[in-house]
């Protein structure tokens, strides 16, 4: 019985939150977001690297109610850990995907693409990103974007798999 009203009850919140979310102008429209990024290393890379950091733009376009279109570019660099050496490495991910707004202002999006390093040598590695975040409308066609995801890319030299936890804090403008 607990189950049954827990699933009405979010099926009702989710009706009504997206009758609600297409009112607010913030939430409607083509968007670039500009935003700060911070990476979590995790597993064999995270034995190589401390956090990354760096910055993206994000364009999203509505192509259904609640769906958008991404396409993401951006810069992170890697502080390799001091045991080995401490130099830094750069890479420009450059993705596309989907979000998709499940509450006003919950969605859950994903995205594919791909890593290039700015290293000599360091080569392109496919990317791929599940995440979800909120956008809180703060002016007429703007919002404030907080957003977490995991990301991983294709193996790369060795035993080691890129893949860390972002975090993505940006200020969205309505276009």
């Amino acid at each position: 019985m607990k189950k049954l009203f827990l699933l009405t009850a979010i099926a009702g919140i989710f009706a009504f939150s997206n009758a609600q979310a297409q009112k607010d102008p913030a939430m409607n429209g083509p968007k670039l977001g500009i935003g700060a990024e911070f990476a979590f290393p995790m597993g064999n890379f995270g034995d190589l690297y401390k956090m990354g950091y760096g910055g993206s733009l994000l364009y999203q376009h509505p192509v259904a109610p609640n769906l958008n279109l991404t396409a993401n570019a951006g810069y992170l660099s890697f502080k390799a850990k001091d045991i080995f050496g401490g130099g830094t490495s750069g890479v420009i991910p450059v993705k596309v995907g989907a979000r998709y707004f499940v509450a006003e202002n919950f969605y859950l999006n994903g995205e594919i693409g791909a890593a290039f390093s700015t290293e000599d040598g360091g080569g392109t590695k496919f990317a791929y990103s599940p995440g979800a975040g909120l956008e809180f409308p703060v002016a007429d066609k703007a919002s404030i974007d907080l957003g977490v995801r995991y990301e991983g890319w294709s193996k790369g030299d060795g035993l080691v798999t890129p893949s860390f936890i972002g975090v993505r804090a940006a200020f969205n403008f309505g276009l």
